[in-house]
Formats: structure tokens, sequence, C-alpha cells
């Protein structure tokens, strides 16, 4: 039987970098500099942390250069790497960590520089040739975008799910970000807009993709006595799960994600149904990937997520699910190409009553975010997180 960590730990910090782009900063110095907000958000210090966890966004060996660049001493740390879903499942180990005793103070950090760098989704994966599914993978090119577009293009056929009902959650995630000064969009868009943008990869439109940007965020996790001694809301943690998805030797179910487990697992765990769920963060790397992630999580039926976003119901004050009210990575931020901890930031504003008031949610108790990092059409790594205002 697995450990329980509901209400084991105890998010007491959130910091989201305001830089979009950092020509003039180091990738090392972003992460110092998350984790320093992150800190004085929470009263707290460099020296009261006991354990760090980063992922493959880590300039270095990760926790390696990272702990020793910041001046830490810890005696645990966690470099675990599945893409933009790894925040989650940091914050999940940490907790665990902390329900064991193993550390008191967990700081989580994300940075990256891909807007400096040039980077995008629209170059070539290139997968290191002792990878088991290089050598049938690698002469087809594969790109970060058409992975997501074989999602979506399935997803249509399967379901009817349209491009116009896709274009709802850039929508939605524009209304949003509009109240952001620091995010990269912040015009509000229509469906046509979406619809008339430029084909990437069919069918994902430029717009059904999310931004390129530079920045970073980090997450501090305590424990109960720690956060109950800070001057902060409590925001606990009640419900986490992790999995992976892969082709599984030909077996591929392109519109069904890793969600489809997770969501299970995390919603047992909180005790909670899908009605007391008042905001949910959800990756947007495209706008496919809210859709499929909305299905498998169990907020509607299979297939009947285009229907689900349309017509505004991701808007705060709007829609029955507010979803990424900070503008998410659509319009936002998506630092690093992976911004699974942005998921877990407005999460945490918007349980706290931090978020815009024009997008705070109404008598928000009870929160969702939910990351993904890879592929859907490939391999990806799914981690949900329920966390609830004490």
């Amino acid at each position: 039987m697995t450990m329980s960590i509901k209400g084991k730990a105890y998010i007491a910090g959130v910091y989201e970098h305001p830089t979009r782009k950092a020509e003039h900063s180091s990738l090392a110095q972003l992460h110092a500099e998350v984790a320093k907000g992150a800190l004085e958000d929470a009263g707290l210090s460099f020296k009261d942390v006991d354990a760090y966890f980063c992922a493959g966004d880590a300039p270095g060996l990760g926790p390696l250069n990272m702990i020793d660049y910041m001046g830490l001493n810890v005696r645990h740390f966690d470099s675990t790497d599945v893409g933009g879903s790894s925040y989650l499942v940091h914050a999940a180990h940490a907790a665990q960590a902390i329900a064991m005793g193993k550390c008191n103070v967990a700081l989580i950090t994300l940075a990256g520089r891909p807007r400096s760098e040039g980077r995008s989704g629209t170059q070539q994966r290139v997968m290191a040739p002792n990878i088991p599914d290089a050598p049938f993978e690698s002469p087809y090119g594969p790109v970060t975008v058409n992975m997501y577009a074989l999602a979506a293009m399935r997803h249509m056929y399967e379901y009817g799910t349209t491009s116009e009902q896709m274009a709802w959650v850039k929508v939605a995630a524009s209304h949003h970000a509009q109240y952001n000064p620091h995010a990269l969009l912040q015009k509000v868009l229509t469906v046509e807009d979406v619809v008339n943008s430029p084909m990437i990869a069919d069918p994902l439109h430029r717009m059904d993709c999310c931004v390129v940007t530079d920045g970073g965020g980090a997450v501090l996790m305590v424990n109960p006595a720690i956060a109950k001694s800070l001057k902060r809301p409590l925001v606990k943690l009640i419900g986490a799960a992790e999995t992976t998805k892969g082709p599984t030797g030909g077996k591929i179910d392109l519109p069904t994600s890793g969600a489809i487990r997770t969501g299970a697992q995390a919603f047992a765990e909180a005790g909670v149904t899908h009605s007391d769920i008042k905001y949910a963060s959800i990756y947007d790397s495209f706008t496919i990937t809210v859709i499929m992630q909305l299905e498998d999580l169990g907020f509607c039926k299979k297939g009947e997520g285009g229907k689900f976003v349309a017509d505004g119901n991701l808007i705060s004050g709007v829609g029955k699910l507010p979803f990424n009210t900070d503008g998410g990575g659509m319009c936002n931020n998506h630092p690093n190409n992976r911004g699974g901890i942005t998921k877990i930031i407005e999460a945490v504003r918007q349980l706290r009553g931090e978020a815009h008031p024009k997008v705070q949610v109404k008598n928000c108790d009870i929160a969702l975010a939910h990351g993904t990092g890879g592929s859907l059409a490939t391999r990806h790594g799914s981690a949900t997180m329920i966390m609830e205002r004490e």
C-alpha cells in the first residue's frame, strides 16, 4: 500500500520570473532569482532550504551545480526529468520526502532561455542514438508541433472535434492574459483570429501553439509545522499522481493522454470530486493538449472536450471551469519550452486569493494543476496535483 501525502506538505512560497526575454542573464542566475523570489514570498531564506529539486532545464549536472551555485546545504535532492510535467512530479516527491522526515523545506526551480537562444517547437527533435526508439523515429524527422498535430488530427477524426472548438482554448487564455502585465501576448483574440492564423502543422495553426519565452518559476514546499508558523495563507497538497505513456510496442492510442490514470488517482487520494474543483491549471503547449487532458482528467467524457471548451467555458467569471488565469503557456509564459511549474504557481495564487481581481475565482478553496511533458503522439510524462486552501 502506498503512503498517502494528503495534508503532509504545504506550498509556502511561489514566484514567477517577470522577464520574458533574458538576453543578459545566465541560466543559473535565472534559477537563483526565482528561488530567491519563492523564499521571500514564504518569509524564508536560502539557509532554511534542506532539499532541492530540478529537472533537465538546470545547467550542468542539475542539483550538483545549482546547490553549490546557490550556497544550499541540503540533505535531499531529486533531478527527475519528464519534461513539462517534471515540476508537478517534484512537488509530489517533495511532499513524500517531507512526510518521511527526509527534509523540511524543499525548493523546486525551473528556468530557461529558449527565446534568447532561438529555440521553438518547430525544430527537429534530435534523439541520442542510444535511445531505443531513435532508429525507428529519427529518420522521419520528428518535430514537437507535428507530434501534437498527429494527436489533434486523430482526435478530429475520431470525435469530430473542430478547429473552431480548439481555438476557444487560445481565446480563453487571451481573455485572462490581458490582465497580466508580464504576459507575452496581451491582445484579446477571437476564434477567427486563431483559425485564420498561418497553418504550422495541420491542423494546428500558429495561434494553436504556446508562446516561447525566457524566464522561470519556483515553488517552496514545507512541512505543516513550518507552514503554520509563517504569515502566509495555508495551501496544502491533498492529492497527487504521476505516470508515463508511450507507444507500447505499437499499441498507440493517439487521442488519450496519461492524465486518464493520474486524474483518477489524484482525485481518489484527495477525496474530492470534479464539482469541488473551483479552478484548473491545465498544461497548454497546444490547444489540443488542453482538450485531451480535460477529457482524460474526467471533466467531460472522451470526445466531448471540444464542446466542453467552446463558447468561453474556460473563461473566469463566464465559464464552468476557469483555467490558466495568468494567460498560461498559450499567452503568458512557457519558459524553456516546459511550463509545468507555472501551473502550480497560478493555482496557488487562486487559492490564496492573490490572482488578478478581474480573473480571481470566487470562493476558490480547491484547485487542480496538471502537467504534460514530452510528446502526446509518442511518449510523455503526466502528473496531476490537487491543492486545498486550509
